[in-house]
Order: C-alpha cells, then sequence, then structure tokens
C-alpha cells in the first residue's frame, strides 16, 4: 500500500446517506493512520453535508472517476445501498484496492461468495463492517462465555427490537429482492453473525418472519431460532413494531445467568456528532449494567467499553501488514447464507438443516 507512518492510508467512501455519514465517515476520520480522502454522492444536499463534515475531503460524482485515479487511493469503504454493494466492491477489487463493505456483504450469498473468491484470487484485501462485534455488551457478554463464568451455556437470547410503526420512504422497505431490505437482513445480519461468533455454527434453523405493518412490503417482525453444533440454542429477535422491549441479552447456562436491557451507545452517540475521545465514549452508566447469577443473588457486571474504533483500527494495521482484516469475509458470506436458509425457513414452516459451508 501507498502510505506510510508518515503518509496516512487514503480512504474513498462511496455513500454519504446513514452507513456513511454516521459511522463510516466519523471512524475513518477519528482512526490514525488514515484519512478520508474522497467521497462519492451525487445528491445536492448530502454533497453539502460532506463539506461541513468533512471538508477536506474531496466530492466526487462517479465511482469509475476513483478507479481511474486508483493510484490515489489505498482503501475503499462501500456504504452504498445494499444493491450496488457486490457491484462497487468488484469494481474496486478490480482496481486492486482494498475494500470494506457494509453490511450484508450481499444480496444473496452465491454474489457474495463470488466476491469474496474473486478478491482472494487477486489478492486483494477485503471485510465486512459487522461493527456490533464491537458492542460493549456483546464484549462483555463473550467475556463471561469465555471466562466460564455461566457455567456450560445453553440458551442464548438476543434482541434488536425498535418501536417504529410508520413506513418511512426508502429501499429498506422495498420488496425487491436485490435491495435486501426488511428486518432480517438488516438487523438479523447483526444477530446472527454475534450468535454465530459466541457459539460456532449451527447445524438447524428454524424461522418466523411477518409483515405487521399496513402495507409493509417487507418484514417487520422476525424471530430466527439457531441450533449450534454444541447444543446451545440461540433465540434472535428483531423487528420494528415492539411497543415493549424485552432484554437486549439474556444468556442461561448450568451455574449462572447474564441478563442486560438497552442498546450499545455508540450509534446514538455517533448520530448526535461524538465519536472515538468524546467524553464516555463507548460507556454505559452504572444503572444499565447486566446482572449475572442465579435469582436471589444477582449481582451487577460492569459493561465493557464499546469500540467501534477497533474495527478500523485493524483495517489500518492490516493494510501496513500488521495482522488480518477485522472480519474474514466469508464469515459474512455464511451469515447472509443463515438469512436466506431463515427465510426459506418461515415460509415452509420448517426446521432446516444447514448445509456445511463452501469455504
Amino acid at each position: 500500500m501507498a502510505g506510510t507512518a508518515q503518509a496516512p492510508l487514503r480512504v474513498a467512501l462511496l455513500g454519504y446517506g446513514l452507513a456513511g455519514r454516521v459511522f463510516h465517515a466519523p471512524l475513518i476520520a477519528a482512526t490514525p493512520g488514515l484519512t478520508l480522502h474522497a467521497v462519492v454522492t451525487r445528491d445536492p444536499e448530502r454533497r453539502q453535508q460532506v463539506r461541513r463534515d468533512h471538508p477536506d475531503a474531496r466530492l466526487v460524482d462517479d465511482a469509475e472517476l476513483l478507479w481511474r485515479s486508483r493510484d490515489a487511493l489505498d482503501l475503499v469503504v462501500v456504504a452504498t445501498p445494499n444493491r450496488q454493494h457486490v457491484a462497487m466492491a468488484r469494481a474496486a477489487v478490480a482496481a486492486g484496492l482494498a475494500v470494506v463493505v457494509d453490511k450484508p456483504l450481499a444480496a444473496n450469498a452465491a454474489e457474495g461468495r463470488e466476491l469474496v473468491d474473486e478478491a482472494a484470487r487477486r489478492g486483494v484485501p477485503l471485510t465486512v463492517f459487522q461493527n456490533r462485534r464491537w458492542d460493549g455488551d456483546f464484549l462483555t457478554v463473550r467475556r463471561l462465555v469465555e471466562q466460564g463464568e455461566l457455567g456450560r451455556v445453553t440458551r442464548f437470547e438476543s434482541r434488536f427490537e425498535r418501536w417504529r410503526p410508520s413506513i418511512k420512504p426508502g429501499w429498506r422497505e422495498s420488496a425487491a429482492p436485490g435491495e435486501a431490505g426488511g428486518a432480517l437482513y438488516d438487523l438479523g445480519a447483526h444477530l446472527v453473525d454475534q450468535a454465530v461468533q459466541l457459539f460456532g455454527p449451527p447445524s438447524h434453523v428454524y424461522a418466523e418472519v411477518d409483515r405487521r405493518r399496513a402495507g409493509a412490503e417487507v418484514d417487520d417482525d422476525a424471530f430466527v431460532a439457531l441450533t449450534h453444533a454444541g447444543g446451545v440454542r440461540s433465540h434472535l429477535w428483531m423487528g420494528a413494531v415492539t411497543p415493549q422491549l424485552g432484554p437486549r441479552f439474556r444468556v442461561l447456562g448450568d451455574r449462572a445467568g447474564y441478563t442486560s436491557y438497552g442498546l450499545d451507545p455508540q450509534e446514538a452517540a455517533l448520530r448526535e456528532g461524538r465519536g472515538p475521545g468524546t467524553p464516555g465514549w463507548g460507556e454505559v452508566t452504572p444503572d444499565r449494567y447486566g446482572r449475572l447469577g442465579v435469582d436471589g443473588d444477582l449481582r451487577a457486571v460492569p459493561t465493557e467499553r464499546g469500540r467501534y474504533e477497533s474495527f478500523y483500527e485493524q483495517v489500518a494495521a492490516a493494510l501496513r501488514g500488521d495482522g488480518p482484516m477485522p472480519v474474514d469475509p466469508a464469515d459474512a458470506v455464511d451469515t447472509v447464507a443463515l438469512i436466506e436458509l431463515a427465510h426459506r425457513s418461515a415460509a415452509e414452516g420448517a426446521v432446516l438443516p444447514v448445509p456445511s459451508p463452501a469455504r
């Protein structure tokens, strides 16, 4: 890569909607060794936002202009609508540029697998923004599981629920297959990934997928059950029509359980313009600590500090030859394959076996 310890790695960001503006641009700007060199967007309002938020970044109308000046870049971040993920990532790979793709990697596993294989053939680094591996509550659960605080885990419950009964215009509400819209793709990409990270690949999948809001084209209420090869059962809820929220995590073992409520605070902070390095970044106040133990004998467990910045720190290190990319893109392909299987399970009303991943 062109960057050195003295010259930051130059990043081009494709898209300045929610993902690009709220997540990627602030985290890139906060990462030592990276600089936001260019942003691709045609939208006049978003171009004005870029000028306000990142005045040193070059504004580009069309990604094709980036490929023509590939020597001026070190990394491309694809934060476009889902339907463009694979096409934009393949163009970057063809240009020999390292790529970060926002989740989900692809609308279907076959396209995602082809992209991963092509990047491998060309020797181009590729990773996927599974940022919620660095949620503080998830890091806490992972630590408790790995340290054996729960004993042998039997059940893992995870919820990403919202109360958004009104349908907002946009591609996320479109039923077109290439959009990968709906709660199962949007929120399930996080919950499935987290469950597999904790307990390994599942052997079977069962799902219930519904449209509850009048006029909804995509699922807004979903439940997925994963039976992991080691015996743990993961129950995952996601949706937009939940007037009373359940626990974010409930993990049950043969020695103790752990329950926590509320979402990791990093997304809310980023939406408010507060990022890594600002006071309280990634921290949860003691009143929101999860509880560990057995009913009648519970204790509060301090929540690990959330660390979304770790993703781009690892990207920068990997591009300088110091360790792997933060997320193996093959994991993201497997997640999409499980989401596809969950949709099929819901349509058939059946528990389905999981084929061995084609690695």
